[in-house]
């Protein structure tokens, strides 16, 4: 007996258009806003004008009596709290409506329903709201050392948490030829996906259930989460993700929001449905990046790192978001700090602070694109200092590929790969020598060229032994996928993860094809549901292709020895004698079809034979990597710029990405998953900030202040492939969903900095604006 892999051209490693396109090429994708259920009202927030204050009172206004909720009336809602294990955490109430006092600009307050979202904020509008202010904590260094205001006052301070970590730090610092220090800086910014949060809820009466229409990533997640706060058994909850547009990891928790919407559907037994709007999300809606640090570094005269000390302070907002509390971006501060490079003193101290500012939430990259931007800059610096090019002293210092597998610092246990073969791809690609003639000519207009580089490790698909000890109250482990031969002969494939935008319809059919050679065409892939799919955790942390893709192909494998002996059977020949080939069992004189052996099963048991498995033509099956401590992607990015020093404007000339996601299933998805990232990427870089000004006001609530790279500002990215299997994985796979957004603030900053080496300056603070450039040149000049 054989599988059918790469004997298909729809298979791993194919270049298949995705299946799912044609419905949104054609305006039929199904969001959760364009549904309408019979009855339905649409339900508007009332949101604190103050980042901090007591409530005084709240009037209803008159005759609304009924159409107008506040806190008091949510009855029966148990609280939302993001618990963690880790040591010294401070667990947070997060609740659906504030009652005793306002944390930040935007929490909401009340809300109101109506047969028009225009018709409820109408009558918010009309809604009495007095509130006390009280002094807003902007700054988390201030808010830190300065305890006497705290945003949770039963805490003596306002410390979430406090990480560390001292593995041989002074040993190995002791002696150091060059200390270099830094300060490094990633503004406070949101994630912007073409579709914000959006739910429906309503009470289905025939299987008595809470149905939940969710844009979601997480859709087993979310279901147990309103179990818990709306005190249900899981049975009685039903959440449905129907088409997603984009999440980047702010659609895997249960906000304020979308517990008093199902709160309503539960009490009502009636259609309810909150659309966020983009003036929602940008003010109140998903905070994320802000991180400080604190760098030094010990290398000897070659830039060889011998030990690096540093001290970073996250600002975590207001609350813990459920379930990925706070505790998840410091620990992955911490621990991917050391990037993927090779050194042994590692000492390091992470303090999340709260603050009144809407809540931090996980974004594409968890800690990772701020820790690769400090270390990065940190490599740079270490070069400039022993007078070498920064990719050799990149290069040096990376973990070899004769090393691997290997263990870092902090115990990552990079599993496959050639790290420097990335760098070096990039560097011969971007054309290296030639940038550095052309910075040594000089430029007609005067501006400045610089070359930069940088690279990153992303840890994976990581399971339990990882997210346990990140003290998270919800701790992924096997995933599973049902695979069933359909009468007929067509295939479903069920997966309890869901797409956002990740191709997975075309993906997981791939896997399935590669297996068992049914055309794709005939694989229908059914995820987004709890009603019909198997238990997952969930879309994140670039774990689903590994993870269920992982359980597709196991289960496709199961289902080939039923086929054969069926197929035997109906040849009348030995099962030792026939194979199972292409979506056919082989026997010695003729074959059997996939759909002659469902017609068989289903509609003629008859002609099965005595002994068949009584699992039929379907199984479920779980999966988890023999290793579940993450399978580890990585790429090198190069770029060159050009900066005028009198605008402040920055251009990129050149833009080059090395990748090893392991096996591809498809390159082109690939491909799309790596621009994506990557200008995002770009946006941290170069555009975007959601910056508060004194009183804890936001300052870009509108597109007008929030800006976001687009056609014109991304340059026309080269990425390049190289494949080395995980050792652990099904198929060798590894996740690359969150990497393309990790380098790009890095690359880009190390190219500027590198173009404006001879006048002395270094930039240091995202978003790389002209006026913070044009700040820095004047710095250099007093």
């Amino acid at each position: 007996m054989t599988a059918a892999a790469g004997a298909s051209k729809q298979g791993i490693g194919a270049r298949v258009q995705r299946k799912e396109d044609a419905r949104f090429l054609h305006g039929r994708g199904n969001y959760v806003t364009d549904m309408l259920l019979p009855g339905q009202r649409e339900v508007a927030f009332l949101r604190s004008p103050i980042a901090h204050g007591r409530i005084v009172g709240i009037k209803k206004p008159a005759g609304l009596e009924n159409a107008v909720f506040t806190r008091a009336d949510l009855t029966g809602l148990n609280p939302i709290i993001a618990q963690s294990t880790i040591p010294g955490y401070k667990a947070s109430e997060h609740p659906p409506l504030a009652s005793a006092k306002v944390t930040y600009v935007g929490e909401p307050v009340a809300f109101a329903i109506a047969a028009t979202r225009a018709e409820a904020e109408d009558m918010l509008e009309a809604v009495d709201l007095e509130l006390e202010d009280l002094p807003p904590l902007v700054d988390a260094h201030a808010a830190r050392a300065d305890p006497s205001v705290r945003v949770h006052e039963a805490w003596p301070d306002n410390l979430f948490v406090t990480l560390g970590v001292d593995s041989e730090y002074e040993v190995r610092a002791r002696g150091a030829d060059i200390v270099v220090e830094r300060e490094v800086t990633l503004s406070r910014q949101c994630m912007v996906p073409l579709e914000g949060k959006a739910i429906l809820a309503y009470w289905d009466e025939r299987y008595d259930q809470l149905m939940v229409y969710a844009s979601t990533q997480v859709p087993h997640i979310l279901r147990v989460g309103f179990a818990q706060v709306l005190g249900l058994g899981e049975e009685h909850v039903r959440v449905i993700s129907p088409d997603v547009g984009g999440g980047f990891g702010y659609k895997v928790i249960v906000g304020p929001e979308d517990v008093c919407v199902t709160w309503l559907a539960r009490k009502f037994h009636r259609p309810f449905r909150w659309i966020e709007d983009r003036r929602e999300h940008l003010v109140a809606g998903a905070n994320a990046r802000q991180h400080h640090y604190r760098l030094k570094a010990h290398a000897d005269k070659t830039g060889r790192l011998l030990a690096l000390d540093a001290e970073v302070t996250i600002d975590g907002g207001a609350h813990s978001v459920w379930p990925f509390t706070i505790g998840l971006e410091p620990g992955q501060a911490v621990g991917n700090l050391p990037g993927p490079y090779d050194f042994r003193g590692y000492r390091c101290k992470v303090h999340c602070v709260a603050t009144n500012k809407p809540g931090f939430m996980p974004y594409r990259g968890v800690a990772r694109t701020g820790v690769c931007f400090a270390m990065e800059q940190m490599i740079d610096a270490i070069a400039r200092a022993v007078g070498r090019e920064p990719w050799q002293v990149r290069h040096d210092n990376l973990v070899p590929a004769e090393a691997m597998p290997y263990d870092n610092v902090t115990k990552k246990h990079f599993d496959s790969g050639d790290y420097r073969k990335s760098l070096l791809m990039v560097r011969d690609k971007i054309g290296f020598e030639a940038v550095r003639a052309r910075q040594a000519q000089g430029e007609s207009d005067g501006r400045l060229i610089g070359i930069g580089f940088a690279t990153y490790c992303e840890q994976s698909a990581h399971g339990s032994s990882v997210f346990s000890t990140w003290g998270l109250p919800l701790i992924p482990g096997y995933d599973q996928a049902t695979v069933r031969l359909v009468s007929g002969g067509g295939l479903e494939v069920r997966v309890g993860v869901h797409s956002h935008g990740q191709g997975m319809e075309t993906t997981m059919a791939q896997i399935a094809n590669s297996v068992l050679g049914v055309d794709i065409a005939r694989i229908q892939v059914v995820h987004g549901d709890t009603g019909l799919t198997p238990f997952s955790t969930g879309t994140y942390a670039s774990r689903s292709i590994v993870m269920s893709g992982g359980a597709v192909g196991q289960a496709c494998e199961i289902l080939i020895p039923r086929f054969v002996a069926i197929g035997a059977h109906l040849m009348q020949c030995a099962t030792s004698t026939a194979r199972y080939e292409n979506g056919k069992v082989v026997g010695p004189q003729r074959s059997v079809t996939l759909e002659e052996i469902a017609a068989a099963w289903y509609h003629r048991p008859d002609r099965l034979p005595p002994d068949v498995d009584r699992g039929g033509l379907e199984t479920t099956i779980a999966y988890k990597p023999e290793r579940d401590t993450g399978a580890f992607s990585y790429a090198s990015h190069a770029a060159v710029v050009a900066v005028d020093t009198q605008l402040g404007h920055v251009e990129i000339l050149d833009y080059v990405i090395a990748e090893d996601c392991g096996t591809l299933v498809n390159p082109m998805v690939v491909d799309g998953q790596m621009l994506g990232g990557a200008t995002q990427g770009l946006g941290t870089a170069m555009y975007e900030e959601s910056p508060y000004d004194a009183n804890g006001q936001p300052l870009a609530s509108t597109f007008a202040d929030y800006l976001l790279p687009g056609p014109t500002e991304v340059p026309a990215m080269r990425i390049f492939h190289m494949e080395t299997p995980s050792p652990y994985t099904k198929f060798g796979i590894k996740g690359m969903g969150e990497g393309g957004a990790i380098a790009p603030p890095a690359t880009l900053f190390n190219a500027v900095n590198d173009a404006l080496r001879p006048l002395g300056v270094e930039v240091t603070e995202t978003p790389l604006t002209p006026r913070r450039l044009l700040a820095a040149l004047e710095r250099a000049q007093r």
